[in-house]
């Protein structure tokens, strides 16, 4: 029994070596999936000049923040917009959580009659949608969203697939005898659901609302189809716009002194970079927070005891 239990403990031991040769690949892993965006930062302060003398470089030999002011040189248009994006964000998230969550919560009901229908209704949508089209005449015709904020928010309120996740961790995560206990006790459905059911399911909320804070916080070809007002252009609509007028100056400049005086003027590659992190710096800031819940809510129900 002895030697039996001295394997057990060995077996379940790391040698120094193993280790440190693990943890060096996990450090390596790591620098590989952060590098890339921390090179984009380092590009987006690169003198413009510099760049296209030496080229890409890890410590680049001039700083600058042209790529910056030139962006911010439209100002006020650069802050709405980033009004408009944490505008949609917040409340999309927000309204996409209360929706997918009671969707979910009654096709994970075994008591509910039709949840076996309810739940076909939502993976079919996975499969099959009505189109590009049919959605555009929903929405600026039957609705009548187009240049609103609904227009940014509705079309991306509800996703099967983060319904699906959402079942699955109210079904496993969730015992029935919580939910029978609240009855007992006279509490209604959404007195269950609120009080007793989603105090326990904090990380399939936290990932279902990571998904969906990124979705519309990423969001650009909402904005292209339905609105055409400036001052409700997202973040990502509007420097797409920037960096398409960027390339058109470029592409239709002439051989005149006032064009080729632009064109010298302009950051055009540091630009495109600084855009990217504008874009991509507050997201990725909020995610952090958003971790500790993330791994939990993404395994739910993937091991079985």
């Amino acid at each position: 029994m002895a030697f039996t239990r001295t394997r057990k403990r060995n077996f379940h031991q790391v040698s120094p070596a193993t280790n440190i040769a693990l943890n060096v690949l996990t450090g390596l892993f790591a620098i590989a999936c952060v590098f890339p965006f921390l090179f984009v930062v380092l590009i987006s302060f690169t003198d413009e000049y510099t760049l296209a003398r030496d080229g890409y470089r890890i410590i680049p030999q001039a700083w600058s923040l042209d790529a910056y002011r030139f962006i911010f040189k439209t100002g006020e248009a650069l802050l709405r917009s980033y009004g408009v994006t944490i505008t949609i964000t917040i409340l999309g998230t927000l309204v996409s959580l209360a929706l997918i969550t009671l969707y979910a919560y009654a096709i994970s009901r075994k008591s509910f009659e039709y949840r076996r229908f309810f739940g076909f209704f939502a993976v079919f949508t996975l499969l099959f949608n009505g189109g590009m089209v049919p959605t555009f005449i929903v929405v600026t015709q039957l609705l009548h969203l187009q240049n609103t904020l609904g227009a940014l928010i509705w079309p991306m309120a509800v996703n099967a697939f983060y319904i699906m996740i959402m079942r699955t961790y109210f079904s496993t995560m969730v015992p029935d005898a919580i939910i029978e206990s609240g009855k007992i006790d006279g509490a209604g459905e959404f007195q269950t659901l609120f009080r007793l059911v989603l105090p326990l399911s904090l990380p399939g909320l936290a990932t279902v609302g990571l998904f969906s804070t990124l979705g519309y916080w990423n969001d650009w070809f909402n904005a292209l189809l339905y609105i055409d007002v400036p001052n409700r252009v997202p973040l990502q609509s509007m420097l797409m716009r920037l960096e398409t007028s960027m390339q058109f100056l470029m592409q239709n400049t002439t051989n005149s002194s006032i064009s080729t005086t632009i064109l010298q003027d302009m950051p055009q590659e540091t630009s495109r970079m600084a855009m990217v992190v504008l874009a991509t710096g507050p997201i990725v800031l909020a995610y952090p927070f958003f971790q500790r819940y993330f791994v939990q809510g993404l395994t739910v129900g993937a091991v079985k005891e």
